[in-house]
């Protein structure tokens, strides 16, 4: 079976995978993607889509350096048990966030005699989605995420924040970029954790950072994962009702056990930095095969019973095409709808982490609204 990662291309503005634009628009992907207007936060678009295989993994460096370590940070571990787990705040916002604007809305507003435009208003644009911010300049990053989190508690609904600006990103694929160094990118997080406040948040934590990880030698993937695991407990320190889910890949990928090792490693499994997991980002794998994917690495993972996840279910009504196409395929169409009440164990919530009609880079420029291919999406 072919295995697909989820790949992600840069984005550009729209209902949810927006894309928090800073001063440079770091990032190849996000540069040729991104709406260029001023308007409120833009986000760095997300992952554009799976890709037919990750890429091969470079030969691994002479000599790996040894794991990152954190010895002035509160002293929290990547593998705490049941003991360790401390209990969930209580649900108090009334559903997700979605952002007044975004591409697929200002198509939408800009199209009023489309005869495309009413299908795509209501089952894409009216949709929450999630925000992506992929630009590794630091200089107003706290502000962008503060104005998205801001405006979700003050509506009393849950922003869903995509951080997307780890080294490496990628792999070098569609959306390679994010921070120079590790320790730029531990920077970049503890700006990213300043702007969340203290109401409630989904945060999915660097998408493909996990499941990708292979093409890292065995040093630099040992230090990526001491970061994301410091990056669950900053943001988790900075605003204790923030929920963190790590990355899972999806169904098609790797075997549960061997990304719930990885995904120990990372910090997924304690719960001073993480909530769960994440999966299917930008993917199309059917629902059902990620609830029972999602339930098996987390059976593999162990750490405390709370630990759920959170399954992109933007693009997967039909499932994931039979010959493995990523890019754009046909015979796609939207999943189910974006909720926090699942009705199922272990199964926190169904996210639009891509966005319905941002391009993978075959029906239009990465990351751009293509109407044609929302309006197959959706009708």
């Amino acid at each position: 079976m072919v295995a697909a990662a989820s790949v992600v291309v840069a984005v550009g503005t729209a209902t949810g995978m927006l894309t928090a634009l800073g001063d440079d628009g770091g990032g190849r992907g996000t540069d040729q993607a991104r709406s260029r207007s001023t308007t409120a936060p833009r986000w760095d678009p997300p992952p554009g889509s799976p890709s037919a295989a990750p890429p091969a993994p470079p030969a691994p460096s002479a000599s790996p350096t040894a794991a990152r370590t954190y010895p002035g940070a509160s002293p929290r571990t990547a593998s705490a048990g049941p003991s360790a787990a401390e209990p969930r705040p209580t649900a108090a916002a009334t559903g997700l966030y979605r952002h007044p604007d975004s591409q697929v809305l200002d198509w939408v507003r800009t199209h009023p005699d489309d005869p495309r435009r009413d299908v795509i208003a209501a089952r894409i644009a009216g949709r929450p989605a999630a925000v992506w911010f992929a630009d590794p300049t630091p200089a107003t990053l706290t502000a962008r995420v503060r104005a998205v989190t801001s405006a979700g508690a003050a509506q009393g609904r849950v922003p869903v924040l995509v951080p997307y600006a780890i080294p490496d990103r990628d792999c070098g694929g569609h959306s390679e970029g994010g921070a120079p160094d590790l320790d730029a990118y531990d920077a970049w997080i503890d700006r990213f954790a300043a702007g969340l406040g203290s109401g409630e948040v989904i945060v999915v934590l660097e998408p493909d950072s996990v499941a990708q990880s292979e093409c890292l030698s065995a040093g630099d993937r040992a230090d990526r994962f001491a970061s994301l695991a410091r990056a669950g407990r900053v943001i988790k320190d900075a605003d204790p009702r923030a929920r963190v889910y790590y990355d899972a890949g999806h169904s098609g990928w790797h075997a549960p056990a061997r990304q719930a090792g990885w995904l120990r490693q990372a910090g997924a499994a304690s719960a001073d930095s993480s909530d769960g997991v994440f999966s299917n980002v930008s993917n199309f794998h059917a629902t059902a095969d990620e609830i029972a994917y999602d339930r098996a690495v987390l059976d593999a993972l162990g750490g405390p019973p709370g630990l759920g996840a959170v399954i992109d279910t933007s693009r997967n009504g039909n499932g994931a095409p039979a010959d493995g196409a990523w890019c754009d395929p046909a015979g796609r169409r939207i999943g189910r709808a974006p909720t926090l009440s699942t009705g199922l164990g272990r199964v926190d919530a169904y996210l639009w982490i891509k966005l319905p009609g941002e391009s993978d880079g075959c029906k239009g420029e990465p990351g751009t609204f293509a109407p044609a291919y929302a309006y197959d999406l959706a009708r």
